[in-house]
């Protein structure tokens, strides 16, 4: 029972609070402070002036942003100051940050190379998804619960969050990389499995209208129809609506974001996700020529409404059902916090990727999904499950979300610790070599120089070093362009610059140069550091966006640091010279 006090409300503009006496089911009277806003503007800004100080208390103590935002949620929510009001609000633009976010990765991401990686996403995906299903419901089960209560714990610890892992991947750049694209193929076919588990349970409530049968045929009919739709206005009418919008870059903008949320909304509507829709929209407008101009416009809008997806997540958490499963939760968070990135990883190098991207990969999925408190509030409320229950998967998705995001942050580092186990265990799973990337299946003659990355400026670089009659090695990790220059005679192999198993395959002995045309401080340690070991007796060249990464680069061993953009603005400044004298 709750008693207000009038006459003890303190005002202050914009907002105010009322100290309220609650009585809880023993009696026992307790004061509890409840705050009012002027408007949802007030509110809004409130949240945000919060959000900035824990943001930047976690900044300071060097912790992730998503988890200093989840914690904001917990404390405007219920469970703390019972800020929050405006509910719909924020969940508006929590679910417009969803949908900006899956299409912007869309943006990145050509159908070829979603094909690329398309069989790895379903083996590993479907594999890891029936193993971590059967196991999870055997493992609840050995903890007391029922049948049905074990099949909704074991199906919730399957799926990974979508958002967390595309958000943290495009912080550190890594989601264009192989094993960022493998993961969030991944991640899409467990969206769709969740669209199609939520169907079954759906089917199996006395309320449900259709047949499982009809169910499942209505989806793939609606999915079938809606993508072959999104296909004819992308071959036909996309790109030359664009053309004309592209005369305003106001106008490009306020379209982008108009097909992201409209086709969001059509895949909730057809049964599918917002995030299905949003990335189809995004995938939809990769092969323009507009996708750069559109996506680094974006960014920061996508940044600034996810935030509060992040705080709605924690306003949602009920922290009176927490407490009751703590061992529970702590059981179920260690196996997937282990067990899943363990199943990822053999399935993957079974497949035949190897180590250091199958165990990167694996790591970026060890956390269960949003989708999963989703799913455990539908059996909730289709009567499946108990509070307790639900509070139980609550629990494991904040454990396992938050220590994730410091294994995503931490991938590499944790790699190179765990080498030596990762290494022996690897030794133990058979695997299927690729023939791109098998450097043995070929005999290397002659070699000059061993070069990473084949896209505009390692292609060009290329063709520059072949014109002078240099023997050229190019690698990396895009199949569809080692196929390319492959056609073009380039002799070309697919690798990763960051494995540094791999490049014990490479012919170091024969190579004068090794030279990196991938940015980034990060790929050009890690590529020194497998020389280095490896013994390489010629000259590394690296390259670098920024002078401060190219001090340290130096520093830590390459004889050349190449900068694309100074050193194409010296040589632009040379021919004006030249022409004007």
């Amino acid at each position: 029972m709750t008693i207000s006090s009038p006459n003890r409300v303190i005002f202050l503009f914009p907002f105010s609070y009322n100290l309220i006496l609650q009585l809880d089911s023993k009696g026992v009277s307790k004061e509890i402070i409840m705050f009012s806003f002027s408007s949802v503007f007030a509110e809004i800004a409130c949240i945000m002036a919060i959000a900035t100080a824990v943001g930047g208390l976690a900044l300071w103590l060097r912790q992730p942003l998503i988890m200093a935002f989840i914690i904001v949620g917990i404390l405007i929510g219920p469970a703390g100051l019972q800020i929050v009001s405006a509910n719909e609000e924020v969940e508006l633009l929590a679910e417009l940050g969803i949908a900006l976010l899956l299409f912007v990765v869309g943006l990145k991401l050509d159908p070829h190379e979603i094909q690329s990686v398309g069989p790895v996403a379903i083996i590993a995906g479907m594999g890891q998804i029936i193993i971590t299903g059967i196991l999870g419901d055997v493992i609840a089960s050995f903890l007391g619960f029922d049948l049905i209560s074990a099949f909704y714990i074991g199906l919730s610890l399957t799926f990974s969050s979508t958002i967390i892992v595309v958000k943290l991947l495009s912080d550190r750049q890594e989601i264009d990389a192989l094993h960022g694209r493998i993961a969030l193929g991944v991640l899409i076919v467990q969206d769709l499995v969740v669209v199609v588990a939520m169907i079954l349970l759906t089917a199996f409530s006395e309320d449900s209208q259709q047949s499982l049968g009809q169910e499942i045929i209505s989806v793939i009919l609606k999915g079938g129809i809606f993508l072959l739709f999104i296909a004819f206005l992308t071959r036909y009418v996309l790109p030359k609506l664009l053309h004309v919008l592209a005369n305003s870059t106001e106008l490009l903008l306020i379209f982008a974001i108009s097909w992201a949320i409209a086709l969001a909304a059509v895949g909730d509507g057809l049964g599918f996700s917002k995030e299905v829709g949003a990335f189809v929209a995004g995938v939809s407008l990769a092969s323009t020529t507009y996708r750069a101009t559109i996506g680094a416009r974006l960014v920061s809008l996508r940044d600034f409404l996810l935030l509060f997806f992040f705080i709605n997540l924690g306003i949602h958490v009920n922290v009176s059902y927490l407490g009751s499963e703590i061992m529970s939760a702590v059981i179920l968070s260690a196996f997937v916090l282990l067990g899943k990135p363990l199943m990822i990883m053999v399935l993957m190098s079974i497949i035949g990727y190897q180590k250091y991207t199958s165990t990167i990969t694996s790591l970026s999925l060890s956390q269960i999904s949003e989708f999963s408190l989703i799913i455990a509030t539908l059996g909730l409320d289709l009567g499946h499950i108990n509070e307790n229950v639900l509070g139980l998967i609550t629990l494991v998705g904040l454990i396992t979300m938050g220590v994730s995001t410091y294994m995503i942050i931490d991938s590499h580092t944790i790699y190179e610790k765990l080498l030596p186990v990762v290494s022996h265990f690897n030794k133990l799973i058979p695997h299927s070599h690729q023939k791109l990337g098998d450097l043995d299946a070929e005999k290397v003659d002659r070699v000059d120089i061993i070069l990473f990355g084949l896209g505009r400026y390692g292609g060009s670089l290329i063709k520059a070093l072949q014109g002078s009659g240099l023997q050229v090695l190019g690698v990396d990790f895009n199949p569809e362009l080692v196929r390319a220059w492959r056609n073009q005679g380039v002799l070309a192999f697919y690798g990763d610059a960051e494995d540094p198993e791999f490049a014990a395959t490479l012919p170091l002995n024969k190579a004068k140069w090794v030279i990196s045309t991938l940015p980034g401080q990060r790929i050009g340690l890690t590529l020194l550091h497998t020389l280095e070991y490896q013994k390489f007796q010629g000259k590394i060249a690296v390259t670098s966006h920024t002078e401060r990464e190219m001090k340290i680069l130096k520093s830590a061993g390459s004889d050349l640091v190449l900068l694309p953009f100074r050193d194409a603005a010296h040589e632009a400044a040379r021919l004006l010279v030249s022409d004007l004298n």
